[in-house]
């Protein structure tokens, strides 16, 4: 008898997690859901780069010499005209010596040969010489004359290239740089710069970054930005584009890293004093703007085929065999869409997207105000989730809805 009361009870638990099983009710799948609301999307590109002063003049020499004396050292704040580099004048100094050497005496021949054609004048108008001697007395002088125009042409040449070894502040500036000691040489080529300092003008300052070549469309002059600089944390300041290059900057060149940027130029509106040519800087350059215009958070906008959209019942299976009938077939086209939630189902409906910031994108077309979208969890609405599907809204507190 005790066989059989157990064994009843045992189908009776057995029926009635079965009968519970059957009654229970699907609340489809779990989700993360957000309203569709009004606001402002600021657009924004990101570039990094360095700190640089506006306005900065290298100092090199134009002739060869050693150093002699360096009248700045770095951090010094000069004026326009203050001498900064000397450099050994003694070859110079003999230079001018010798080109004044030879003007006196292109002068004193300038000055015989005149004479001479004086003489040959005299003699010529009184028939006492032919007009050939006349002739060659005028071509000496002239030979004379152009002889004395070229050494004062020398001596000027030998008196610039003195004048060279004495090198000057071409403005009031803080020199930043100093790449060489006294007793070096300076190499002294006109079309070769070889920097004996730096000079800089520090109440100017410029964040100049590069930007992905994708992004630099966007940015125009005067666009506004704010400049993040490492040096100091929890800061900003503000500036504005000044400068966009034309010519892009490409790393990596056939490569599958290969990396094309271009060069942005934004002046530093309210710099530090303690600003230094070189310091790391991240800028914000904010673009297009756009106000009271319907936004979704970034993670609810996904991707479906028209197909997927149109027949919502269309199961994994009757895909993939679509898709093996459809070979040699043009590649279906995808439409950005967003899953909304009506009536306990994710319901699919393609947008029309606009500009976007760090968390949203502005809606131009498909959602009204209110609309709930569907946000996450990413695999579900990345992958499987269906048009029509049953779903249930996870609360922030964990709890379900």
């Amino acid at each position: 008898m005790k066989k059989y009361l157990i064994g009843g009870a045992i189908v009776l638990v057995l029926a009635a997690i079965i009968v519970a099983n059957l009654l229970k009710k699907d609340t489809g799948v779990e989700v993360l859901a957000e309203k569709v609301v009004r606001g402002t999307i600021q657009q924004k590109v990101t570039g990094s780069g360095q700190i640089k002063p506006a306005i900065e003049v290298k100092v090199s020499a134009q002739v060869a010499g050693k150093i002699i004396r360096l009248y700045a050292k770095e951090g010094d704040y000069v004026k326009k005209g203050r001498l900064l580099v000397e450099l050994d004048p003694a070859k110079y100094q003999a230079n001018v010596e010798r080109a004044e050497s030879s003007l006196l005496s292109a002068k004193a021949n300038e000055k015989k040969a005149h004479s001479d054609l004086m003489r040959t004048q005299e003699l010529f108008n009184r028939n006492l010489i032919s007009k050939s001697d006349l002739e060659s007395a005028q071509a000496n002088y002239e030979a004379a004359m152009s002889n004395r125009l070229q050494a004062e042409a020398a001596l000027r040449e030998a008196q610039d290239a003195l004048s060279k070894t004495r090198l000057f502040a071409s403005m009031d500036g803080v020199v930043t740089k100093v790449n060489k000691e006294e007793g070096e040489m300076a190499l002294g080529a006109q079309f070769q710069e070889d920097v004996i300092l730096v000079v800089s003008d520090l109440s100017t300052m410029e964040a100049v970054v590069e930007v992905d070549e994708n992004d630099v469309v966007n940015i125009e002059l005067g666009d506004s930005a704010i400049v993040e600089v490492d040096a100091f944390p929890d800061t900003t300041f503000r500036g504005i584009v000044s400068k966009i290059a034309h010519s892009a900057i490409t790393k990596g060149l056939g490569t599958a890293e290969q990396v094309t940027n271009f060069e942005v130029t934004v002046t530093v509106l309210n710099p530090d004093p303690h600003f230094r040519p070189g310091m790391s800087t991240t800028v914000d350059i904010l673009t297009k703007r756009l106000d009271n215009v319907l936004k979704v958070p970034i993670q609810a906008v996904t991707v479906r085929s028209e197909k997927e959209i149109e027949s919502p019942d269309k199961t994994d299976s009757d895909s993939e065999n679509t898709e093996e009938e459809s070979i040699g077939e043009k590649k279906e086209k995808m439409k950005e869409v967003v899953f909304i939630i009506e009536d306990g189902k994710a319901v699919v409906k393609p947008v029309k997207l606009g500009i976007s910031d760090d968390t949203h994108y502005a809606v131009l077309d498909g959602l009204e105000e209110g609309e709930e979208v569907i946000t996450g969890p990413f695999r579900v609405l990345n992958k499987t989730l269906k048009n029509g599907q049953l779903v249930h809204v996870k609360s922030k507190k964990g709890s379900k809805e």
